[in-house]
């Protein structure tokens, strides 16, 4: 990828409660995590990633693969 196709120029956004915005600092705190918004990007597309390659079509069902 080129520098000019990496840059990031749509944003959004994300609303919190008091206590999940305190869950998320103290998180970072603990690990030491000073980027915020990369921690945030690389965390939701993980879980994405994560869920679509548990999702993704096959030909057994999981009950049929147990057996």
């Amino acid at each position: 990828m080129s520098k000019e196709e990496n840059i990031r120029n749509i944003k959004l956004t994300c609303l919190t409660n008091e206590e999940e915005k305190k869950l998320i600092d103290s998180y970072l705190r603990k690990y030491n995590i000073s980027n915020r918004s990369r921690w945030m990007r690389e965390t939701n597309i993980a879980f994405i990633l994560k869920n679509l390659d548990q999702d993704y079509p096959t030909l057994f069902t999981e009950q049929d693969m147990r057996r």
